[in-house]
């Protein structure tokens, strides 16, 4: 057989901890700015990642030169894709890293970052 004991809670009151919090007013240049600028990041990686998909002999030059640890080879062949924007190429033995960066003209402020990795391993 089953007993049910009701249980009560006491309620506690809090003086002012439900007040109106004040934000500071909303200005979305610098994240209208930062999206727009991603676009363009974006259209960096997109010329990259078809020239990979689409030719397997650069696939092959870009493997071999980083095998080599040839860096100077390594981002001259990622920028014959006609990027402009700031991008930092690493790798390894299982993957290449591409870090897409762009900062703001008027206070250098990074705004806006794409990090693609692509493994080959």
């Amino acid at each position: 057989m089953y007993y049910f004991y009701p249980h009560y809670y006491p309620l506690y009151s809090y003086p002012n901890c439900f007040s109106v919090r004040q934000f500071p007013p909303v200005d979305p240049d610098m994240f209208y700015e930062s999206a727009n600028e991603m676009k363009n990041l974006i259209n960096d990686a997109s010329e990259i990642l078809d020239r990979l998909a689409t030719s397997k002999d650069f696939a092959k030059q870009l493997m071999l030169a980083a095998q080599e640890s040839d860096m100077e080879e390594v981002t001259r062949l990622i920028h014959t894709a006609n990027i402009v924007s700031d991008l930092d190429v690493n790798y390894n033995p299982e993957s290449l890293r591409l870090d897409f960066k762009k900062k703001t003209e008027e206070n250098e402020i990074e705004c806006c970052r794409l990090l693609v990795t692509l493994r080959w391993r």
